[in-house]
């Protein structure tokens, strides 16, 4: 949507976000590095990554990726426990 909104044709905004997420998964899987590590390794005082996560934070990613995580987990042991 963030592509689209800044002017991609969909298919390449699509495309663009696959391939960060694939490269991404397929770095952390190679390197054998934790993520946070590979991000301080990207990062630039003051550049565009770091912007982006502060923006990340501002809007509570994190918390709400963690708080899904638990949902769906609660949620499914609770129906493990009914059948």
């Amino acid at each position: 949507d963030a592509g689209v909104y800044l002017g991609m044709p969909c298919d390449m905004a699509r495309e663009l976000v696959l391939q960060t997420v694939l490269g991404s998964t397929r770095l952390v899987a190679e390197s054998g590095k934790h993520p946070a590590e590979l991000k301080d390794m990207v990062s630039s005082p003051g550049g565009g990554t770091v912007e982006a996560l502060l923006a990340f934070e501002r809007g509570g990613f994190r918390a709400a990726v963690l708080d899904g995580v638990v949902a769906a987990y609660e949620k499914y042991r609770a129906l493990g426990e009914r059948g």
